[in-house]
């Protein structure tokens, strides 16, 4: 749900400490304007701001003793500028940022982080003595609370510690001796079949010829450590294997690499095939003593879902 839809009391807000300000600067991730109703034509003025900040909605209301409503009836209003009068922090200050709230607000959740970005245990972060007396006078629940009361289904599709991919590297076609290959990493972009590289020297993660067949069983490119977000897709029966944005929701998108070491590819009941002299990479009939349909990842692990 888009965050310009969520409104906040004024009042309340500047309460619970409004953003998170000191040193870094926390509140220009957020949009400010006014809830607005129309009352009789007229357009009436709320003493409220509408908040665009997910990490607000997050410890203040859920963890803090707030509630959330659905007001059917309500209308937003936003006031855009015509440019950015601020800089968007990046680099070390969105790092400050992120590291201020896993050290505030998930308590032993924050690992989690560490172990995702390992540069930031050791960050300077600031002063954060403020921050943590707020939470203790407002007797906010632990985040333990919020993972098992209001987000129980997040880890299933954001898993604090990211499962090991089932194959990853070079997908070599066992009859020609090709591999798959990437040459622009946006949607559209049509996976080709070129010479392998392994072999002429390092190959670093963002090569065309590096793929990961990860947890959520679709195809990526880069190692299981630096994959893009860009995915292997199909849409039908004998059309080609292209690039789409990853949404996550498997479809087009979901793959299973089977014993024969064919691509299979539920949705369209086809295979992945391949034609050398054409460098084309297309869905077709499955046909397990066809050559072609025969594919070797660099380096697999038969411990994971819909690996061999």
């Amino acid at each position: 749900m888009a965050g310009g839809l969520f409104a906040v009391d004024r009042k309340w807000f500047w309460e619970l400490g409004g953003y998170d300000t000191v040193g870094i600067k926390m509140r220009i991730h957020c949009w400010m304007s006014l809830l607005c109703e129309i009352d009789k034509g007229k357009e009436k003025k709320q003493d409220q701001i509408a908040l665009t900040e997910g990490l607000f909605i997050l410890r203040q209301v859920w963890m803090c003793g707030g509630r959330m409503e659905d007001i059917p009836c309500s209308r937003v209003g936003h006031i855009y500028r015509k440019y950015v009068p601020y800089k968007v922090p990046g680099g070390i200050s969105l790092a400050k940022n992120l590291k201020r709230v896993a050290e505030v607000w998930m308590d032993e959740y924050a690992e989690y982080v560490y172990q995702r970005r390992p540069e930031y245990r050791h960050l300077s972060a600031g002063d954060m003595t403020a921050q943590k007396e707020l939470r203790n006078r407002l007797n906010c629940k632990n985040f333990k609370w919020f993972m098992s009361q209001v987000a129980w289904d997040l880890p299933k599709h954001y898993p604090p510690v990211e499962p090991p991919a089932a194959a990853w590297g070079e997908i070599r076609n066992v009859g020609s001796g090709m591999c798959m290959e990437i040459k622009h990493f946006v949607s559209g972009s049509p996976i080709r079949l070129e010479s392998c590289v392994k072999g002429r020297g390092e190959v670093g993660w963002s090569h065309g010829q590096v793929l990961t067949f990860g947890w959520r069983e679709d195809i990526r490119v880069g190692d299981p450590m630096h994959t893009r977000k860009v995915c292997f897709d199909a849409v039908s029966h004998n059309s080609p294997v292209t690039l789409y944005d990853c949404h996550g929701m498997k479809g087009n998108q979901l793959w299973r690499y089977r014993k024969d070491t064919s691509l299979y590819h539920p949705v369209s009941n086809s295979c992945i095939d391949s034609s050398p002299s054409e460098r084309r990479v297309f869905m077709n009939t499955c046909d397990p003593s066809s050559l072609s349909q025969q594919w070797l990842f660099e380096r697999t692990n038969a411990t994971c879902a819909g690996a061999l």
